[in-house]
């Protein structure tokens, strides 16, 4: 998994990254010879989830169906695996770390919850506790949510935790951070390209939310 160049320079071999990758229906009977040498690279089949999670999706979905349709970013704990406090609460923090499992059946649940709201769309972020780029795009995360709420949902992934082995083959997801968007049936349209730098990261985040906007009247 190769992490995010968050000074801006070139990651090894690398061309110059996309912004964002993009997958139409008719790429594998005619591939665009422009993009056939790009790192941006998506690979069928494009699956909301894998057969190994679709049991315990159902399940959960029945759990997590009531939880408030506006609340923030899908993630129940930090990026260090702590669960998330309150200020007001801080004093009272219990030093529990969640098991790798733990975190993956809470970021699994957080997916199945937000595809069930109904909304728009819904953005998996991938991530690394160990990314350092990943950890500075928590704040800018946590406002796309807040700003875009009405529509849209923002789920956290721990790319090395292998409850998302699955997702990682479907989505080709070989760096992080790495953002990819679903629409309302879970389908995924486009993902981020290989990061560069922050703003970079961020720019292609934008436009990935251009694609599901609602229009204003």
């Amino acid at each position: 998994m190769t992490q995010g160049n968050e000074n801006g320079g070139k990651m090894g071999s690398f061309p110059k990254p996309p912004l964002f990758c993009l997958k139409w229906p008719w790429d594998d009977a005619h591939q665009n010879p422009k993009f056939s040498n790009t790192t941006c690279k998506l690979e069928t089949p494009w699956m909301f989830k894998s057969l190994q999670n679709i049991g315990s999706a159902a399940f959960i979905i029945t759990k997590s169906i009531s939880k408030s349709p506006n609340s923030a970013t899908r993630t129940p704990f930090d990026l260090d695996g702590r669960p998330k406090m309150s200020p007001k609460t801080s004093f009272e923090r219990k030093e529990k770390v969640l098991t790798p499992e733990e975190r993956g059946e809470a970021e699994l649940s957080a997916l199945a919850s937000a595809l069930a709201s109904g909304k728009e769309a819904t953005v998996i972020e991938f991530y690394s506790p160990k990314c350092r780029l990943c950890n500075s795009l928590l704040k800018f995360v946590l406002e796309m949510q807040n700003r875009n709420s009405e529509w849209l949902n923002i789920v956290m992934a721990d790319a090395e935790n292998d409850k998302w082995l699955p997702e990682l083959i479907h989505y080709d997801i070989r760096y992080v951070p790495c953002f990819v968007i679903l629409d309302k049936q879970g389908r995924a349209l486009a993902k981020t390209g290989v990061p560069n730098s922050r703003l970079h990261v961020i720019a292609g985040v934008s436009h990935l939310l251009k694609m599901k906007r609602p229009q204003e009247n």
